[in-house]
């Protein structure tokens, strides 16, 4: 009973404010289902239905109303208006809300059970009572005096979560919270080792990375983060006590503790979902209450739509990528994706790829705010010794589109910056 309490008291504050500021209801994003209490419910779409008419909802208006001795008469409305707190309101905002959302989240449970509900269902359920805002407003005046001293204080800094590339990060500012990254390519043009140099990067930095590895195995990322990290030939690491040098050997444990550092949580489930990807990340960034995840996916048409479409690859690939960039916004964390590029690339004379070579791949084009293609031209000439990779900035929503050339050392999967 006393939760019952609890709850009752933070929806009488709540109408109560209302009642003595009646312009707060038009802009609290509570609505009467929120509320519990059958008579708050009716008095709610009351004082909504004054208001509505350009009237105050005062004691005068409520008394003549012909639905108000049904809510308890002026009696119970006095008694609202000794719990009202103008100052706190936004707080009584989040208590409703929050009971309601535990509320939601028991009938959910309740109803997944009975109906014997899959898991996407189920989390896509409670996506929907997870992230709706009250909170999420802001001033331009507020935003205004945050910035007011930007151009005189050297802790203004936009810059987002480092790529470790100095060129990439003035080009797209670096991850930035809120923004989807799609890095394409063809297979075997060194996507994934790309992605493990920018997790090992915003990990050092002091992000936690979050890959979502769903075609390799987490032990072969890991792998792959020694080998790159202590320059070890990846073929080595099949049988490291007879293909590791002494010197190599030497350096293990110290290879071991710097990947250590990055913090990196990985998740190589086949088959996984925008919604049960969002819950992995919530899970991490609860582990993590004062570090910012960046979260990287391996790869884009693996993840499993919630819709089929019947059949329809453009709608499912529509879904997927808005589905990432939802996350990007309402965790306000930086997403990186993997794509693969279609063959149509393989058909021109400069291969390297163009913007059109994704534009059948549903709305990526549109939803991600950068856009970064790789190329190598060893890929293309084996018997060339070269071992530049381009990253072709095609799209920066907030930044500038140019071509980055770095070193990639195909053995041992480093990525090499020569600024750096």
């Amino acid at each position: 009973m006393a939760l019952a309490l609890d709850v009752n008291i933070s929806e009488k504050a709540f109408l109560g404010t209302i009642l003595k500021e009646n312009y707060l209801i038009e802009e609290t994003t509570i609505t009467k289902e929120h509320l519990e209490d059958a008579r708050h419910k009716e008095l709610f779409a009351v004082i909504k239905e004054l208001v509505n008419q350009g009237k105050p909802a005062d004691r005068v208006t409520l008394a003549m109303h012909q639905k108000i001795q049904a809510i308890g008469g002026l009696t119970y409305v006095n008694e609202l208006l000794s719990y009202a707190d103008p100052s706190k309101f936004e707080e009584y905002e989040q208590l409703v809300f929050e009971s309601w959302r535990e509320k939601e989240k028991n009938r959910i449970l309740t109803q997944a059970k009975l109906e014997d509900w899959d898991i996407d269902r189920l989390m896509n359920e409670f996506e929907k009572i997870n992230f709706k805002k009250v909170d999420d407003h802001a001033s331009i005046r507020e935003l205004l005096v945050e910035m007011s001293e930007a151009p005189w204080n050297e802790e203004y800094v936009q810059q987002g979560a480092t790529t470790g590339i100095k060129k990439l990060n003035d080009a797209i500012n670096g991850f930035q919270p809120s923004e989807l990254t799609i890095i394409a390519a063809r297979p075997s043009m060194g996507k994934t080792d790309v992605m493990l140099h920018f997790a090992k990067q915003v990990g050092w930095q002091g992000y936690i990375p979050v890959i979502f590895s769903l075609e390799m195995p987490a032990k072969k990322l890991a792998e792959r983060l020694i080998a790159s990290t202590g320059r070890y030939n990846r073929m080595k690491l099949r049988n490291p006590k007879k293909y590791l040098t002494e010197a190599q050997k030497n350096t293990w444990h110290k290879t071991i503790g710097i990947v250590d550092r990055t913090n990196i949580e990985i998740f190589d489930q086949s088959g996984q979902s925008v919604p049960e990807m969002r819950a992995k990340v919530r899970q991490v960034m609860n582990k993590y209450p004062d570090k910012k995840p960046v979260v990287f996916i391996d790869y884009l048409t693996l993840i499993r739509p919630q819709n089929h479409y019947n059949g329809s690859v453009h709608q499912q690939v529509t879904e997927i990528s808005q589905g990432l960039k939802n996350m990007a916004k309402d965790f306000d964390i930086h997403v990186v994706c993997l794509a693969q590029l279609n063959r149509e690339v393989e058909k021109r004379a400069d291969k390297r790829p163009m913007m059109s070579d994704i534009r059948e791949s549903g709305s990526v084009e549109q939803d991600a705010d950068n856009i970064i293609f790789l190329y190598r031209p060893k890929y293309y000439d084996k018997s060339i010794d070269d071992d530049t990779m381009e990253l072709i900035v095609a799209k920066a929503r907030n930044g500038a589109t140019l071509t980055i050339e770095v070193r990639y050392n195909e053995a041992t999967g480093e990525i090499r910056d020569e600024y750096y």
